[in-house]
């Protein structure tokens, strides 16, 4: 039973990250590409839990906590960029 649900979340892991992969290849917007970037990154993280669940042990933990840090940090990094630019715009 425990090798049908580790197929079936590699298989939907697989088809998120390949969404996610283009829509960062496609993207209209410099926001869309980093709300992809992102998910890429919960995707990885969700891959890692599995793969610390199936196996029994925390040898992933801190990739784990650093792929979250990461995130985090890009996707804000980028919100208040295009904040602060999009306040320059108007003001002009």
């Amino acid at each position: 039973m425990m090798e049908l649900v580790l197929t079936v979340t590699a298989v939907v892991l697989s088809l998120a990250a390949a969404g996610a992969i283009v829509r960062i290849a496609r993207g209209p917007s410099l926001l869309d590409r980093v709300l992809a970037a992102d998910v890429l990154l919960a995707i990885l993280g969700a891959a890692l839990c599995i793969d610390m669940a199936v196996n029994r042990h925390l040898n992933n933990l801190m990739l784990l906590v650093a792929v979250s840090v990461i995130g985090f940090i890009g996707s804000v990094t980028v919100a208040r960029f295009v904040a602060d630019r999009r306040e320059q715009l108007n003001e002009s």
